[in-house]
């Protein structure tokens, strides 16, 4: 008799972990939304250069290869990347559309993909560059440790 209560109640726990998945799941018209902000966002932007700069990296390496070899390796790259962006544009689109509400969305996607928004997405390959060359050499746990020695005595190498 005890395990079948445990059974039922263990049956009982995953059918309403089920319906609460269910329930939290985004609608279409926030899938929707969620991806075309993804697409607008920082990785559409960032991934197509990536994919270019590596592939240029490829290519560059492998100067045995003909022109023709150089074109072939080009198309197999880009259809590599293409399902790969896919899948991680997908991911992102969906986490957006768990985290707002369909009006958010809108808001959001009407901002990506107006002129200031564009102008926003052009923009961030170089402030990314500006930040990153400018907060070099940071070492947050060094500076912690150098303030906790400063101020106790202790940790100081």
């Amino acid at each position: 008799m005890a395990r079948l209560v445990e059974g039922i109640g263990r049956a009982t726990m995953a059918l309403m972990m089920a319906l609460v998945l269910a329930a939290a799941a985004p609608s279409a018209e926030a899938e929707a939304l969620g991806r075309r902000i993804a697409n607008a966002g920082l990785l559409g932007t960032l991934l197509p250069m990536m994919v270019k700069k590596d592939t240029d990296e490829l290519v560059a390496r492998h100067k045995e290869l003909t022109a023709a070899e150089q074109a072939e390796l080009r198309r197999i790259a880009q259809r590599t990347a293409s399902s790969g962006i896919d899948k991680a544009l997908s991911a992102n689109g969906h986490a957006y559309a768990e985290a707002l509400s369909v009006d958010e969305l809108k808001a959001v996607a009407a901002f990506m993909e107006s002129p200031a928004g564009q102008r926003w997405r052009a923009s961030q390959p170089q402030v990314i560059a500006g930040t990153v060359a400018a907060i070099e050499g940071m070492d947050f746990k060094k500076d912690v440790a150098a303030a906790y020695c400063k101020q106790t005595g202790k940790l100081c190498d």
